[in-house]
């Protein structure tokens, strides 16, 4: 795989015989780690194929997709702002990406393109890896947008004691507790939501959480939606902060590490989404052949 592939931002399948190609899709996508990543894996699976990158304008990635799948692409990883624009592109959704309500891979097989979303289950394996202990426990969910939603339904599936959803306003903090509402009463936990003011009253939000995760985008703008009283109030040294942005150390990184908490951002999860998608594509006898860890060992390097 020539390293010229990176640069480039408009991959034509067409281009590569004999080869299944890939692509990641976003705008702005020049940054993407994506191909690295899933160049990796595929030299770990030992599989011969080819990952670009896609930039469709803002409004035109129903069409940016129809042509690269027409020219032959296999599959595609879906980044901000197309994951609405992908769900709606699919005809037929995973259970998961249905719940999501957002797809971040696509595939096509027997004529038919395939939607997935595995945000959720990539967010749960990297925050196992890093030994945090997410049955019984109490989590706390910042944002109601499609990162948050994307990612509610693998963490129920943990059976944590509870989780709680907080956003700026409650409307739409209370529209994804209704929504996964039986989720979490077949898994026994207590979904509840919160406006981020109340985190800041021991009336409101009586106890400290076990693993706090930042779904804003505030990060992006080294901005955090926490103030120093709900700081106080829901960190303990023996919180775990989770920031999805990856490749810095954010205001609520910084806020958590004043807490004496742990933290992370959100790089193990970005392997680990694509590793599910890989294995989707590839194959998931393949998955014994992957060394997600082992990739980001070298990415954080």
């Amino acid at each position: 795989m020539s390293s010229h592939i990176f640069a480039d931002l408009h991959i034509d399948p067409s281009l590569h015989k004999d080869v299944d190609v890939y692509a990641v899709a976003g705008n702005p996508i020049a940054h993407s780690k994506s191909p690295l990543i899933h160049q990796q894996f595929a030299e770990q699976a030992k599989q011969v194929m080819h990952y670009g990158r896609l930039q469709p304008e803002l409004d035109d990635f129903a069409n940016a997709a129809k042509r690269f799948f027409f020219a032959g692409g296999k599959g595609m990883n879906v980044t901000v702002p197309f994951k609405l624009d992908a769900q709606a592109f699919a005809n037929q959704l995973t259970q998961r990406a249905q719940l999501a309500g957002a797809v971040n891979t696509l595939w096509v097989r027997d004529g038919k393109v395939y939607g997935d979303n595995t945000d959720g289950a990539g967010l749960v394996r990297d925050l196992l890896a890093q030994g945090i202990a997410l049955q019984g426990s109490r989590i706390l969910l910042l944002g109601a947008g499609g990162a948050a939603r994307g990612v509610i339904g693998p963490l129920l599936e943990q059976s944590p004691k509870c989780l709680v959803i907080a956003n700026r306003s409650h409307e739409k903090a209370s529209e994804l507790v209704k929504l996964f509402a039986n989720l979490a009463a077949s898994k026994e936990v207590a979904l509840e939501f919160r406006s981020l003011a109340d985190l800041e009253h021991t009336a409101k939000t009586p106890y400290p959480f076990d693993l706090v995760i930042s779904a804003t985008a505030a990060g992006l703008s080294d901005e955090s939606p926490l103030s120093a009283a709900a700081v106080a109030n829901i960190f303990t040294p023996s919180s775990f902060a989770y920031e999805m942005v990856y490749g810095k150390t954010t205001a609520f990184m910084q806020q958590a590490l004043q807490r004496g908490a742990r933290i992370s951002d959100g790089l193990g999860m970005l392997v680990e989404q694509a590793a599910d998608a890989f294995l989707l594509w590839r194959g998931s006898e393949l998955a014994k052949h992957i060394d997600p860890r082992a990739v980001l060992a070298k990415l954080r390097n």
